[in-house]
């Protein structure tokens, strides 16, 4: 291995240059004695990091000063930002402690920091230590949302520096970006941002097909900017005669939202069309920023035809996260469809800035969205015993969600998210309301608890103070809010009709002469596959489990002993009987040994396919593709579960079930055409086939068993070739 040689000399300079750079983007915020404080913290932090080194070699204060400079450029934050991101890791990773930062630098900095450290302790193992770390951080989102913003400038650095990480550690790193981080960069409205955070993810988890998207939209891209310029030429005559100051330009689509697309439609990257938008930013007073995007969108529309059914108004009605804008979609001048968003300066900072430069126009926009999202976030953290899963899964639910806008009798309007009920617009209103929910009145319809609501709806909400929260509330409920009041209050009235049921059974064991003791209650409780004693109490109070039940225990106990003696030999029989060609397929862990293992049916992983293995609760461990559906949620969740794993060999020979999807022209023989280059030419086994022809359009599912990558790779490749077909892709599974 290469010597790593340090000139001390050279990086002190690099360090020097790096933090005036710093100062040069903080300049726009920078307040009297501001320099001094930043100058202050950026020596704390160097002293502090000066014997450590990032993975690439570099020495580690580049990290700090880079967040830094993503939070002032980036999101545009101010000094207390800057100061607290210089130091995010000096707590964690040095002998700093809290009480030193908040003596030097005050309480706001500490309290931010104490934020941006993680957890440290012990776990319940069935939790998630990334789960609970994400929802410490989102406690202090209800004291100051700074935390979260320079948490994203940290994860940014962090995604765009990640090539010199271990695999496995790109992996879990990039499934928690896309799954948690990215989502919550686009609910603050902070879409720069969002956009390469998922790019970055796709590029470590689907590295295959972020490089072919990234080569195509290479290859397009002279012949993109001239139809770009064909397109605006015109529009900028009109502006420029009508005396509207506005900058008119074409942006790509991100690499994500490009794959999404294909994958969503089932289309190849030739038929994505929006590969970019049209951009027109107006230079205005706030006065007239609606009657001047409503006019430059007349003009764009006397020139190309709009689709009617595109257009989105979040001028009049601002998303969520304060974002405003006119999206249109217009056919162009070669027969193709555009998207065109018109925004005002002020506009466009909030879109690319999001919260940081929501705060800074606050005074002069009456929306404020964002308190109330900030507001949601609170009411969802206030319930302590909520499990950290169940409320990320809660929280994630709630973070992506489009909005629709709904009118109380009185005429308030209160947003909820795309698919919310008449109940979560009583949990919205008060808990209580919620609560003692019997029914709703929407536009004066007598409608239940689980009717859907639409844009523009006016709901009356009919309450009882005889009515609580019911179990099955949970089922129709989405957002975050209610789920959780929901789930506190049934716990409350489950914990006290345990407390009878712990009464009832002490009766019964007494009669029974058995001992009531914590190791039996355990024991029982097992015995009926309950979860928890808790469990176990709230049954006996439902008289679901009752005298003749617990002497079915007492007779189990006995012959327990009996039992077990005939499973360990049981035991040693199954590990002789794992099948060792298969076990001999994948190496897996951190020493790549040859464990058992089963492959998971939601994604078909074949030999080729980039994998890790995941160890289940029940099910031993199971193996996924990286790119797999499912695989950013198990990695975002349980990372300390991930296993390394990869093919022990290209050359395997069994074979394994994946699935191909066909669409193409109907015509007589088709199918025979296809089975025949399948079976005959590939000598390939067809699992099963499932065909629909609509309209003269044919598509078919097959599933085969394949070999590996390669194999399937040139299969798809002849199956192009046949006549009439005009796609053919590999799908996850035959769900």
């Amino acid at each position: 291995m290469e010597e790593y040689v340090i000139d001390i000399e050279a990086e002190n300079k690099e360090i020097r240059k790096r933090y005036r750079a710093l100062l040069r983007a903080c300049k726009p915020t920078l307040q009297k004695g501001d320099k001094q404080e930043i100058r202050k913290a950026f020596d704390l932090a160097l002293e502090s990091h000066k014997e450590m080194r990032r993975k690439s070699g570099e020495p580690y204060i580049y990290h700090p000063i880079a967040v830094a400079q993503i939070a002032a450029e980036e999101i545009g934050l101010g000094t207390t930002s800057i100061v607290c991101a210089l130091l995010h890791d000096v707590v964690e990773d040095t002998s700093i402690t809290l009480e030193e930062i908040e003596a030097r630098f005050g309480k706001k900095v500490a309290r931010i920091i104490d934020g941006l450290t993680k957890i440290s302790g012990v776990f319940d193992p069935n939790s998630s230590i990334q789960a609970e770390n994400f929802r410490k951080m989102l406690l202090t989102l209800a004291d100051d949302v700074r935390v979260i913003l320079i948490k994203l400038a940290d994860r940014l650095h962090n995604m765009r520096t990640m090539e010199f990480m271990a695999r496995h550690k790109q992996l879990k790193i990039a499934s928690e970006t896309s799954y948690l981080y990215a989502p919550l960069a686009h609910r603050l409205g902070l879409y720069a941002i969002k956009s390469e955070l998922e790019d970055l993810s796709m590029k470590y988890t689907d590295p295959d097909t972020y490089k072919f998207i990234a080569k195509k939209l290479n290859e397009k891209k002279a012949e993109r900017e001239k139809f770009i310029a064909d397109f605006i030429s015109p529009v900028k005559e009109i502006l420029l005669e009508q005396d509207i100051k506005a900058d008119v330009f074409g942006r790509p689509k991100s690499i994500h939202s490009i794959w999404n697309k294909m994958r969503k439609k089932s289309i190849p990257f030739e038929e994505v069309y929006d590969l970019f938008a049209i951009r027109v930013i107006i230079d205005t007073e706030y006065e007239k920023e609606k009657t001047e995007c409503w006019k430059v969108y007349s003009i764009i529309t006397d020139l190309y035809r709009p689709n009617p059914d595109r257009l989105r108004d979040w001028v009049s009605t601002p998303k969520g996260n304060g974002y405003e804008s006119l999206h249109t979609t217009v056919m162009g001048p070669r027969g193709q469809w555009v998207e065109v968003q018109i925004r005002t300066r002020r506009m466009n900072e909030i879109a690319e800035k999001g919260f940081a430069a929501h705060w800074k126009y606050k005074e002069s926009s009456s929306d404020n969205g964002l308190d109330q999202w900030i507001q949601k976030v609170r009411d969802v953290l206030s319930n302590p015993e909520q499990n950290a899963l169940d409320f990320l899964d809660d929280f994630k639910m709630n973070l992506f969600s489009d909005e629709i806008f709904i009118f109380t009798p009185k005429g308030t309007l209160i947003q909820l998210p795309n698919g919310a009920t008449a109940l979560d617009f009583a949990f919205e209103i008060h808990s209580d309301i919620g609560a003692t929910c019997i029914g709703a009145k929407v536009n004066h319809k007598l409608v239940p608890l689980s009717h859907p609501l639409q844009n523009g709806d006016q709901v009356e909400i009919i309450t009882s103070s005889k009515q609580t929260p019911k179990e099955d509330w949970l089922s129709f409920v989405v957002t975050a809010k209610a789920k959780s009041k929901i789930k506190s209050s049934l716990k409350e009235e489950k914990r006290r009709v345990a407390e009878d049921g712990k009464e009832i059974l002490e009766r019964k064991m007494k009669s029974l002469k058995l001992t009531y003791n914590t190791d039996n209650i355990n024991k029982i409780a097992n015995f009926f596959k309950y979860p928890s004693s808790q469990e176990l109490f709230y049954n006996v109070a439902k008289g679901v489990i009752d005298i003749k039940n617990l002497r079915d225990y007492v007779a189990s106990e006995k012959s327990h002993e009996l039992a077990q003696n005939q499973f360990n030999s049981h035991i040693s029989g199954l590990v002789e009987k794992i099948d060792k060609k298969n076990a001999d397929t994948i190496l897996i862990g951190d020493d790549f040994q040859k464990l058992d293992y089963t492959l998971a049916a939601c994604c078909n992983p074949i030999p080729g396919d980039d994998i890790f293995g995941f160890l289940t609760v029940n099910e031993g461990i199971k193996i996924h593709r990286t790119s797999c559906p499912n695989a950013s949620k198990l990695m975002a969740n349980y990372g300390y579960r991930i296993l390394k794993a990869k093919w022990a060999s290209s050359q395997i020979d069994h074979s394994f079930i994946t699935g191909i999807r066909i669409i193409g022209i109907d015509d007589v023989g088709l199918v025979n055409k296809l089975t025949n280059v399948i079976s005959q030419e590939f000598n390939v086994n067809i699992r099963s086939l499932s065909i629909s022809s609509n309209e003269g359009i044919f598509e078919g599912n097959i599933m085969v068993n394949i070999h590996n990558i390669d194999q399937l790779e040139s299969l798809i490749n002849r199956l192009k070739l046949v006549a009439g077909i005009t796609s053919v892709t590999r799908y996850e599974s035959e769900n």
